[in-house]
């Protein structure tokens, strides 16, 4: 089973892209359109959090 745990993003607008950062994590990314934004971040902060239980199991 799968949990989910909300983390708060701080969403802006650099010049043509849309930027996303989660400052729980401090974990940022960017694309073109806030749904792909979102999308961005959620996939860096899943491979942030599978690094993470990576190193904590050996």
């Amino acid at each position: 089973m799968t949990a989910r745990v909300p983390f708060p993003a701080v969403m802006w607008k650099e010049g043509r892209l849309q930027v996303a950062w989660s400052p729980e994590l401090d974990i940022a990314s960017q694309g073109k359109t806030v749904e792909e934004t979102l999308r961005n971040l959620r996939e860096a902060i899943e491979l942030y959090l599978e690094d993470e239980d990576a190193k904590n199991s050996n």
